[in-house]
C-alpha cells in the first residue's frame, strides 16, 4: 500500500480543518472584542453624560477679578459645576494686551483669554495653542489667543460678541464676560496728593494710594454681568491683584450696588503674597479694607492661607520686594468684629518652576462647602 499520498492528503485535510477552526475562533474573538469595545464605549458615554448632568446641576458661581489668580480658581471650580460666570476686568495696559489696546482700540484680551483656557474641557492642549507667543517680526510678543480675540472683534464689530463667540467655540464649562465694554482706566490719588492714572502707574505706586476710581466714572457694566449676579449662589472676589484686577470691577457703580442687594454670600480670597509697588507693606486687613471700600461692605467670608512658604522659594520673592501675607491675632479680631467669617487652611501650591500659587482644588472645595453651608441654613 502506498501510504504517502494518503498521509499527505490526511495532513492537508487536518491542516485545512485547523485553519478553518482558527478563522472561526478569530472571528469570534474579534466579535467578542468588538462587543467589549462597544460596551466599554457605551459605559464611557453613560459616565460622561452622568458627569455632564452633575455639572449642569452645580451651583451658580460668579467670580470677579482678573490675571492669573482668577484663571487658577476657575480651573478648580469647573470640576464641580458648569454654571460659572467669570467677570473679568478690562483695564490691562501691559504686554500684548496693552499694545492691541493702543494700536487697535480693542479692549485688552489677555485676562479673558486666560479665563477661557482655564474653563475649557481640555485646557492643557488649548493652553499651548492659545498662549503661543510669537518671537519674531511685527507679531513678536503677541499671544495667538489675543490675536484671535482681536480678529473676532473685528469680524463681529463688538468685543462682547467676540468673547461670546469664543465661549461657544471652545465649549467651555461656564462663560467669561468682560465687566464692561467701555474703555475704562483706573486712577487714584496718593498720600502726597499726586494723581496717577492707568494700570501701570497704579501697579507701581498702589501702596501709596489714598483713594481710587475709574474713568469714566459712569461706565456701564455688561447687562449679562448684572443678570448673573441675580441668580448667583455665591460671588467670589479674587484671588488677584488688589488695585488692578479686583477693584476696577467693584468701582463700576451698578456692579457694587447689585452686590449689596443680592443675598448670595460674598467671598474674598486673600492673596498669598504682596505685590512689589502695588501692595508693598500691606497686610491682609489692609486688603480687606480696600475691598470694603469698593464693595460698600465687608465680604461675608475671607479665605486665608496658613501654609508656610519654604525659605528657598520665599527668598527670590523677597529680593523683588514681595513678602508672604499672614494673618495675626489683631487682624483676625478686627475682621471677626466686622462680621467676616474667616476660613483658614493650607491653600499653598509651589509650581515646578518655584512660583507660588493657590492650590486650585482646595480653593474650589472651600467655595463649594460655603455654598452647601448656606443652602443648609436656608
Amino acid at each position: 500500500m502506498n501510504w504517502l499520498p494518503a498521509f499527505t492528503l490526511g495532513l492537508l485535510s487536518g491542516g485545512a480543518i485547523v485553519f478553518i477552526l482558527f478563522l472561526f475562533l478569530r472571528q469570534d474573538q474579534e466579535e467578542m472584542l468588538s462587543k467589549k469595545q462597544k460596551k466599554d464605549q457605551r459605559t464611557k458615554n453613560i459616565m460622561l453624560k452622568a458627569v455632564q448632568y452633575r455639572l449642569t446641576q452645580g451651583p451658580e458661581i460668579v467670580t470677579i477679578g482678573g490675571g492669573t489668580g482668577l484663571s487658577t480658581l476657575l480651573a478648580g471650580l469647573k470640576s464641580y459645576t458648569r454654571n460659572i460666570t467669570a467677570v473679568v476686568t478690562v483695564t490691562d495696559e501691559g504686554g500684548s494686551s496693552g499694545r492691541l489696546r493702543n494700536e487697535w482700540g480693542v479692549l485688552p484680551p489677555g485676562d479673558i483669554r486666560n479665563c477661557l483656557v482655564s474653563l475649557a474641557e481640555h485646557d492643557s492642549s488649548l493652553n499651548s495653542i492659545l498662549n503661543f507667543r510669537f518671537d519674531r517680526g511685527q507679531l513678536a510678543g503677541h499671544n495667538l489667543g489675543n490675536l484671535i480675540l482681536l480678529a473676532t472683534t473685528e469680524l463681529t464689530g463688538d468685543f462682547r460678541l467676540a468673547v461670546e463667540e469664543l465661549n461657544n467655540l471652545l465649549a467651555i464649562r461656564g462663560r467669561v464676560l468682560p465687566v464692561t465694554t467701555e474703555a475704562i482706566i483706573i486712577a487714584g490719588q496718593t498720600s502726597d496728593g499726586a494723581i496717577i492714572r492707568g494700570e501701570l502707574e497704579i501697579a507701581d505706586k498702589g501702596f501709596k494710594l489714598e483713594s481710587v476710581w475709574i474713568e469714566p466714572k459712569d461706565a456701564r457694566p455688561v447687562p449679562d454681568v448684572i443678570a448673573s449676579l441675580d441668580v448667583a449662589d455665591v460671588v467670589v472676589l479674587g484671588p488677584g491683584s488688589l488695585f488692578t484686577s479686583i477693584l476696577p470691577n467693584l468701582l463700576i457703580k451698578e456692579v457694587s450696588e447689585k452686590l449689596l442687594k443680592i443675598p448670595a454670600p460674598k467671598v474674598y480670597i486673600a492673596n498669598l503674597m504682596t505685590q512689589p509697588g502695588e501692595t508693598t507693606g500691606m497686610n491682609i486687613l489692609d486688603h480687606v479694607e480696600w475691598v470694603r471700600r469698593g464693595l460698600g461692605d465687608y465680604p461675608d467670608y475671607v479665605i486665608i492661607n496658613t501654609g508656610k512658604v519654604p525659605d528657598k522659594y520665599l527668598k527670590p520673592y523677597r529680593l523683588s520686594g514681595a513678602d508672604a501675607l499672614l494673618l495675626d491675632e489683631k487682624q483676625e479680631e478686627t475682621l471677626n468684629q466686622a462680621g467676616c467669617k474667616i476660613l483658614k487652611g493650607d491653600f499653598l501650591n509651589i509650581t515646578m518652576t518655584g512660583t507660588i500659587r493657590h492650590n486650585t482644588q482646595k480653593l474650589a472645595e472651600t467655595i463649594i462647602k460655603i455654598v452647601r453651608e448656606v443652602r443648609e441654613n436656608l
